[in-house]
């Protein structure tokens, strides 16, 4: 297919097509990371850290004197804190499906009269959902 018949059905210039046709590999535009404001205070707040991986973001930058936005101090600070907070596995609960139990506890209305025997109970279904009451709310 000739270059200016790619050029036209891609919507791009012709060098461009020039230009990826003599290159081995696909063309991909890359830039330099840009620095943040939080890269010159890191190394501070890694410390601070160290000392108390459960640091409040607002005293960490009370303590290293932050005068800037908070928000890109507490996101560094989100990202860093696993490296010394550690993993707890009562962070996070998984529940598989069909895996767990499911308990309600039916309150029942209390003595309506002579003879009744109402009383509270708990339901417990192991692995399912129990089913839904029948009875009126």
């Amino acid at each position: 297919m000739p270059i200016k018949a790619i050029a036209r059905t891609l919507s791009v210039a012709r060098n461009t097509v020039r230009a990826t046709r003599a290159s081995d590999e696909p063309s991909a535009y890359r830039r330099a990371r840009k620095g943040s404001l939080v890269d010159a205070v890191e190394p501070e707040a890694r410390q601070l850290l160290a000392v108390d991986a459960k640091m409040a973001a607002t005293v960490i930058a009370e303590r290293i004197g932050w005068e800037h936005s908070i928000t890109i101090l507490k996101d560094q600070i989100r990202r860093i804190r696993p490296d010394y907070a550690g993993f707890d596995p009562a962070d996070r609960i998984v529940h598989q499906p069909g895996r767990s139990d499911y308990c309600t506890h039916a309150v029942q209305p209390r003595n309506r009269g002579i003879g009744s025997t109402a009383s509270g109970g708990v339901e417990c279904v192991r692995g399912r959902k129990p089913p839904r009451s029948t009875a009126p709310s």
